[in-house]
């Protein structure tokens, strides 16, 4: 599965809402159904194909006109091919088969003043596109009714298949009604961009034309609406036609559970495989949720953080560095994921041989941290287990003794004697005490 090349792909958006035969009635939600798709299938970051690669025929009523510019756009493109029309269908004797309005279009006769589906049929036949994409929003009969379209024809499916494409429509025979009351879209076409727009929960990260239309299709037959039918040939259907937006809602999560596991993983000791587990996570974090995201940035400190503890603390040190810049950008200094990055780079620092560097920094985050948290609060309490340690590793033994000291008493106090963070303060007072000689 993959999304289209945006450069070899082409787009063909045919729309008709207003017409001159006064049986065929306006139709306002085509205008801005058709505008607001080619914004969507050409937006930027989420977009199929860049503007000048999407054919916008809106009210065109010239019928050679659309064929020339439908021509140019099916002969260019070579890899997507994608045909959308919205407004009305008509059906013409004996054989019923299918034209498409456009605004000079008469209902009497649309053999003579519309694009018969034939001749789109023969067009995208014939294009050098892999991959062929036609879907048709319209009902069949061409007959009107206060605003809904419907009609009493026997013209199936079978009828729009071409050869190696996916053709999708809005749905069969007299079942179709347009355009719903108070919906600035067609009902078809506006919860197929919604979907586009919003995405599935729960789906892939690419949506092919095989997933929305089984979404579409189970969703419009929740609401009551005309079901959409399909047909498809060859590789089409597994064709991506826009990243699921969605999700991420749905990755984040299972990601945030994987960087929990590889944490602990490291706790229990096994830094490398902790480090290996968090470069995978983060790779998919930043694919999916992107650099500035949270989430990524907290991976980041635990990535660099595990290869501190597998042995390699000066390039821990390196990247805690870069994502201390990002955080204090994105996060800003008093963030919680701000304060902690600064003491893993501390830490890390100490042990790539830069005490002093180290006990610096130490002194200056355990001012912030009881500022920001409280002079009790845990992590206040550990930035003060690490400058003693470090003080103690640079020869400053009273001045460690007497943080430690300190931080017995409170741990004993606020976790108990039994704790192991407690237990932990202690074995460091007695090792510095014995240090001292007595």
């Amino acid at each position: 599965m993959r999304l289209p090349d945006p450069q070899r792909s082409r787009i063909v958006l045919i729309g008709a809402s207003q017409y001159s035969d006064p049986a065929l009635p306006d139709l306002p939600a085509v205008h801005r159904t058709i505008t607001d798709l080619a914004e969507l299938l050409t937006d930027q970051v989420y977009g199929v194909v860049p503007e000048d690669h999407c054919t916008v025929l809106l009210d065109e009523g010239d019928l050679r006109t659309v064929g020339q510019r439908l021509w140019a756009a099916v002969t260019e493109a070579e890899d997507l091919l994608l045909i959308y029309y919205a407004g009305h269908g008509l059906i013409s004797e004996p054989r019923w088969d299918l034209s498409l309005a456009l605004p000079d279009s008469e209902l009497a006769h649309p053999e003579f003043n519309s694009l018969e589906y034939d001749k789109l049929r023969h067009a995208v036949l014939n294009s050098p596109a892999v991959n062929k994409l036609v879907i048709i929003d319209c009902c069949f009969s061409g007959r009107a009714l206060t605003g809904t379209m419907a009609g009493d024809g026997a013209t199936e499916i079978g009828q729009l298949e071409v050869a190696g494409t996916y053709v999708l429509t809005s749905a069969a025979r007299d079942q179709l009604a347009l355009a719903l009351a108070g919906e600035p879209h067609t009902a078809f076409s506006g919860r197929l961009m919604r979907l586009l727009r919003e995405g599935i929960v729960g789906g892939p990260e690419l949506l092919t034309i095989e997933d929305l239309y089984k979404r579409l299709r189970q969703n419009m037959t929740a609401e009551g609406l005309p079901v959409p039918l399909n047909r498809g040939a060859g590789t089409a259907s597994r064709l991506a036609l826009g990243v699921n937006r969605a999700f991420a809602a749905t990755a984040g999560p299972e990601l945030r559970k994987q960087h929990v596991a590889a944490v602990q993983q490291g706790k229990d000791g096994d830094w490398k495989g902790a480090a290996d587990a968090l470069q995978k996570i983060l790779d998919e974090q930043v694919r999916v949720l992107g650099q500035e995201h949270v989430d990524t940035l907290r991976t980041r400190q635990s990535y660099a953080h595990s290869l501190g503890g597998a042995g390699d603390a000066m390039t821990a040190a390196q990247l805690l560095r870069q994502l201390l810049a990002d955080q204090l950008q994105l996060l800003g200094p008093d963030h919680e994921d701000t304060l902690r990055t600064r003491q893993f780079l501390a830490v890390n620092l100490g042990e790539a041989g830069y005490r002093e560097e180290a006990v610096g920094m130490l002194r200056v985050l355990l001012a912030d941290r009881g500022r920001v948290l409280g002079a009790e609060d845990l992590h206040t309490l550990r930035t003060r287990h690490m400058l003693a340690r470090n003080l103690l590793l640079l020869g400053a033994k009273d001045e460690a003794v007497a943080l430690l000291r300190q931080l017995v008493t409170e741990r004993e106090r606020i976790l108990g004697g039994e704790h192991p963070h407690t237990r932990r303060a202690q074995e460091d007072l007695r090792s510095a005490v014995d240090r001292e000689g007595g």
